[in-house]
């Protein structure tokens, strides 16, 4: 049986949510634990957004797209690096209303998943 463009998109946004879950737990947990150790919250936004790249690179490629093509990294980069600096706003405007990086952080997991898994599918894997 053919399906169509929405059934194939239900499955990825899925896929794209449970992965993204593990892959947050595993970026948040070393934001917390460098802002933990008094790091200002955008070189902590920084590094865990690196040291996370490599993991959510192969995690969304192979168990969401379906792809193992290494050669998409550099896109894959640019994306991040869209959603470091959308990331890095958003906090900002929390912390301006005197809402801790932590809280500012979690709620910034909603759009930041949802900007991450669109511009993925657009510009990284979107011939798959």
């Amino acid at each position: 049986m053919k399906q169509t463009l929405l059934q194939i998109l239900n499955k990825q946004i899925v896929r794209f949510g449970l992965i993204a879950g593990l892959n947050t737990l595993f970026g948040y947990g070393i934001f917390a634990l460098l802002i933990y150790s008094g790091l200002h919250y955008t070189l902590a936004v920084f590094i865990s957004t690196v040291v996370g790249v490599l993991f959510n690179f192969k995690t969304y490629g192979i168990l969401v797209f379906k792809s193992s093509k290494n050669s998409l990294i550099f896109r894959f980069i640019g994306v991040y690096a869209i959603v470091y600096l959308f990331n890095i706003s958003g906090i900002c405007v929390f912390e301006r209303f005197a809402i801790s990086n932590y809280f500012a952080a979690m709620i910034m997991l909603v759009p930041v998943g949802l900007l991450s898994f669109v511009l993925n599918k657009l510009f990284v894997y979107k011939t798959i």
